[in-house]
Order: C-alpha cells, then sequence, then structure tokens
C-alpha cells in the first residue's frame, strides 16, 4: 500500500496533540483522513496499540474541539505491509467553523485544509464559515469573540428585576444551542466593538465643529450615554404670551428617544461602519448603516409596518422596556410634529437610513426662511439623490415633475440648510447628500 500526502490525506509517524489541527482542517473544508503509523515520505513503521491511540484521539477531540466533532470522526485499524496503522476518517462538519477550545474562533484556532498542509483560516474564512452554518441573520452567527462579560446589561436587568442568567441569555438568543455566544451577546456585551459618533456644529453645515464624542461598550451602555449626550444639547427656550412664560425645547424629548432606538435597533451589524449622530443648529440626524430591510417601502414604515433586521435585539429591548411595541418608533415621531411647520424626514439610500428632526425653536417662518422643510417633496428629493448618488437639478424637475423654478428654490433650500452639496459649478453642476 502506497501513501502520499495530499489535500485529503494526512501522514503522521505517532500520535501527537497537533494531530488535532489536522482533524480541525479537514472538517472545516472537504474531509479527509489522517493516517498514523506512517511516516512522511509514505514508509510503514505501524503503531503497537491501535485501540489506545483510538481512545487518546477520541479523548483528545472532545476535549479541545468546539463544536462536537466526534461525530464526524471514525476509526479504522488497517493492516500494511504487516504493520498496523490507524486511520482516522474525518467528515466534513455541519457546525464549522470547527477550532481549538484553548484558542478560540479566531487563526490560530480555526484551520483549514490548502493542498498538502493545514493552515490558519482568516478572518474573512472564519466569518464565511460562520454565515454559511448559521444562516444570514448576523445576530444569529456565533460570535468571534468568546470571552464576553455583561456589566451594563446585567445591570439594567436587575434594576427591571429579570433574570439574567445562562437559561435566560439561552432563551433570549445569546447563547447558541452549542452553548456558544453569539453576535447578540456581543452587541449587548461590554466588549461591542461597533460605536455611535456624536458631532455638534455651531451652524447649519459641517464646517465648524464644536464638539465630538464617541460611545462604546455594550448597546445598552451606548443608548444612554447618547440620549445623555443628546439630552445635554436639547436646549430650552423661554417665551412670553402675555404675562405667562412657555417653555419649549428645541426636540421632544420622545422624538430623540425613539430616532435614536430606531437607528441601533434596525442597523445592519454585519458591517462596522458606526451609527452617527449629527447635531445642527437647526436640526439632528441619525445615520446608521443599512437601507430598509425585507424590500419594505418607506410608506409603509411610515404607517407603522415593521420588518426588523434584529428581532431578537427588538425582543430583549422589549424586555427591558426600551421599546412599547414593534412598528410604532417611526410614526411617534410624526406625532411629535403633528402641529409644527417643519416635519422630519425619513431617508433610505441602499446602505443607509437617516432620520432628521427639525428644531422646533428654529422653525423657517421664525428664521425667514433659512431652513428646511421637510416636506413630502423634500423628502421625495433627498430619497431620489441619495438612490442616485449624484444628480442635476434638471433630473429632480423630471423625477418630482415641478417647473424649473421650483426646482431651483428646492434645490437652493436643500444646500442652505446643509442637506445636499454641489459639485463643479454653472450647467454640469451636480447635486449630492451632504455626507
Amino acid at each position: 500500500m502506497l501513501f502520499q500526502e495530499s489535500e485529503s490525506i494526512e501522514l503522521k509517524e505517532v500520535y501527537v496533540d497537533e494531530i488535532r489541527k489536522e482533524i480541525i482542517a479537514f472538517a472545516n473544508t472537504n474531509g479527509g483522513t489522517v493516517y498514523i503509523g506512517v511516516k512522511d515520505n509514505g514508509e510503514i513503521v505501524g503503531i503497537e496499540d491501535t485501540d489506545a491511540v483510538t481512545l487518546r484521539i477520541a479523548n483528545s477531540c472532545r476535549d479541545a474541539i468546539k463544536p462536537d466533532i466526534t461525530m464526524f470522526l471514525a476509526y479504522d485499524a488497517v493492516d500494511a505491509d504487516g504493520k498496523k496503522i490507524l486511520a482516522v476518517h474525518v467528515q466534513r462538519g455541519t457546525a464549522r467553523p470547527y477550532y481549538l477550545t484553548a484558542k478560540g474562533l479566531k487563526p490560530s484556532g480555526v484551520y483549514v485544509r490548502q493542498g498538502t498542509s493545514s493552515a490558519p483560516a482568516s478572518d474573512e474564512a472564519i466569518r464565511r464559515m460562520i454565515k454559511e452554518t448559521d444562516g444570514d441573520r448576523f445576530e444569529d452567527m456565533r460570535s468571534l469573540n468568546q470571552e464576553l462579560t455583561f456589566e451594563e446589561t446585567g445591570r439594567l436587568f436587575k434594576k427591571k428585576n429579570l433574570p439574567f442568567e445562562f437559561p435566560q441569555m439561552k432563551t433570549l438568543g445569546l447563547i447558541s444551542a452549542d452553548n456558544l455566544y453569539t453576535n447578540l451577546a456581543l452587541l449587548l456585551s461590554d466588549q461591542c466593538p461597533h460605536i455611535i459618533k456624536s458631532a455638534t456644529f455651531r451652524g447649519t453645515n459641517q464646517d465648524d465643529f464644536q464638539d465630538r464624542r464617541e460611545f462604546t461598550g455594550s448597546l445598552i451602555k451606548q443608548l444612554n450615554d447618547a440620549y445623555s449626550y443628546l439630552d445635554m444639547r436639547n436646549q430650552t427656550n423661554a417665551s412670553f404670551k402675555g404675562l405667562y412664560r412657555i417653555d419649549s425645547k428645541d426636540y421632544s424629548d420622545k422624538a430623540i428617544r425613539e430616532a435614536l432606538l430606531n437607528a441601533i435597533e434596525h442597523r445592519d451589524y454585519s458591517y462596522s461602519a458606526p451609527t452617527l449622530l449629527s447635531v445642527f443648529s437647526d436640526r439632528i440626524e441619525f445615520v446608521s448603516y443599512g437601507g430598509l430591510a425585507g424590500g419594505v417601502q418607506m410608506e409603509d414604515i411610515l404607517n407603522g409596518l415593521s420588518v426588523c433586521r434584529n428581532p431578537k435585539l427588538a425582543s430583549v429591548f422589549y424586555r427591558l422596556q426600551l421599546v412599547e411595541a414593534y412598528g410604532t418608533g417611526l410614526p411617534k415621531i410624526r406625532n411629535a410634529y403633528a402641529d409644527k411647520e417643519g416635519q422630519p424626514g425619513f431617508y433610505a439610500g441602499p446602505t443607509s437610513f437617516r432620520v432628521i428632526l427639525p428644531n422646533m425653536n428654529a422653525m423657517p417662518s421664525a428664521n425667514e426662511g433659512k431652513h428646511p422643510v421637510y416636506d413630502e417633496e423634500t423628502e421625495k428629493a433627498l430619497r431620489y439623490i441619495e438612490e442616485c448618488g449624484e444628480v442635476t437639478r434638471n433630473e429632480v424637475e423630471t423625477y418630482l415633475g415641478i417647473s424649473t423654478s421650483a426646482a431651483i428654490r428646492l434645490m437652493k433650500k436643500l444646500r442652505e440648510g446643509g442637506l445636499i452639496s454641489a459639485l463643479g459649478k454653472g450647467k454640469n453642476v451636480k447635486y449630492t447628500i451632504e455626507p
């Protein structure tokens, strides 16, 4: 019998712990066989006790490899040239990626077969295997980081008199069927890698920074910190009606809360782009990564239809009483501006969702038309520009079916409001969404 290493055959003279890497590599790729008792050059040396080696491999794999790989292993004692060798047959696993427990879901612990050797898998290969095994939904996939803590989230559960132990975490989806942390757990952990970036500007565009902040930690902590940041900038203005003083905030507390929750709850966490909060003198903008989910139209969303990208995260927020019911956020924002001249704006691009809250104390009627009114025509124009990337004034005019003078006024209003910027000059000028 001739032996030669290949993409599906690995030769080992004796048992060594390194054999686990070969087994992991075969299980993560297309399967293969490890022959023990054969030198790298194909020379058969044999082993004395195949049963003892079989038991040693089985125990080692059970204790040192996750998820459980034992069901994909088969052992066969083979006679070759009058000597006993052990064949360990490894099937391609169904719960890939398999990895060394001590190393975790990272290249130093995950191996794949490349030619005649086993090599560490790249981060991208690990993510691809997780996606193929766990499905497309980010929050259900196994977290690459399994060393997680939950101080902030646990504190809020305790405050709400809700248990937050292993059984509850498994029920909520923070722990998978094979007892590994999911990406939902990662989002709610103190080690959450996603962040919120915020900035305050002195005017209506991004020319003059006043303040910048970044919020990190669990999404629960980011939510609290970001709300406190926005609340601190939500000034109260006083006016008088006769002898009576009337105080009014720049923004509805409910509108800020719902816009912030929407940005965190519905964003696409498959990508590392941060959630953006921008405070201008006349508005607050909330931008989160990920367009509308499930082919839903903007009109459906505004009418209260909810197709949640992260339903298990939304369920956790519901249990913590952060949200009252699914699909009520944007209608609540609109209701907060029901009697106001300026209206909130909602814009969905291919990869982003933007909510704009007008400053209720900086409405057009009080500021000589210097601030944009977020009416239906404005929403359609901004949505069209974001979808196209760059447009001319003539294209907007044709799309909306309005006159040339009306299109000129609209583009001027959007530019003065800091919502779009002009590229080029004269007849060749194009407009794009202000970054």
